[in-house]
């Protein structure tokens, strides 16, 4: 369990395609503290740590993950959003993040905002029914509220910290950023998908989810 709150900004070394898999060693501050089997989120992608070598990490994304992240685009000397998997005593700061990319959007506008910006970001339609104003939604691994929604798109509003500390401050209109919606929108339409006599599960979904 994560909480989109990242830790720190690392820097992919080196990449390795083994068959259908690719391997990512990644230089962080933090590696030396790391072991074999540490669960830790990679731009919102939950990945296993396989080898340990300082400064690096090294980690592998599988084909499935290849195909529903952003992962594939990395190389060398990309920066990448890091996060280490919550501790039982640690401070809950963001939201319930799983590291389980549900798909990924195309930033379609970037608009200064005194000292923030609103990023306006292309969505999949199938993701837009969990996605409503005030909703929490991770963006390649950061926890994000929603600000305005429309048919396929949805906008974030991002305050300096973010920007600087962050992947979001080096993305650019057209980049391909990882989507994670929340989880509580998932088990509500799940459960309104079953509630027998449920005409328009969506749109009691953004109801509810608004409400809250």
């Amino acid at each position: 369990m994560f909480t989109g709150i990242i830790e720190e900004v690392g820097e992919i070394a080196q990449t390795q395609r083994r068959g259908m898999a690719v391997f990512f060693g990644i230089r962080a501050s933090f590696a030396k503290e790391l072991k074999e089997g540490d669960s830790i989120c990679v731009n919102g992608a939950c990945l296993t740590v396989v080898a340990v070598q300082p400064p690096l990490f090294w980690v592998e994304a599988v084909e499935e993950t290849l195909a529903r992240t952003n992962l594939g685009f990395l190389k060398p000397g990309d920066k990448v959003n890091l996060e280490r998997a919550l501790s039982v005593a640690g401070r809950f700061g963001g939201h319930f993040v799983q590291g389980h990319v549900d798909g990924t959007g195309v930033i379609a506008q970037i608009v200064p905002r005194l000292r923030s910006k609103v990023m306006r970001i292309h969505t999949p339609k199938e993701l837009m029914q969990y996605i409503v104003p005030k909703g929490s939604i991770a963006v390649d691994g950061v926890s994000l509220t929603v600000v305005d929604v429309g048919a396929d798109w949805f906008t974030v509003s991002l305050i300096p910290f973010t920007l600087e500390h962050t992947t979001l401050g080096l993305r650019k209109v057209g980049d391909v950023v990882n989507l994670e919606v929340d989880i509580l929108a998932k088990y509500v339409r799940h459960m309104l998908q079953n509630f027998e006599g449920q005409k328009s599960p969506d749109e009691k979904l953004r109801q509810l989810l608004t409400e809250l």
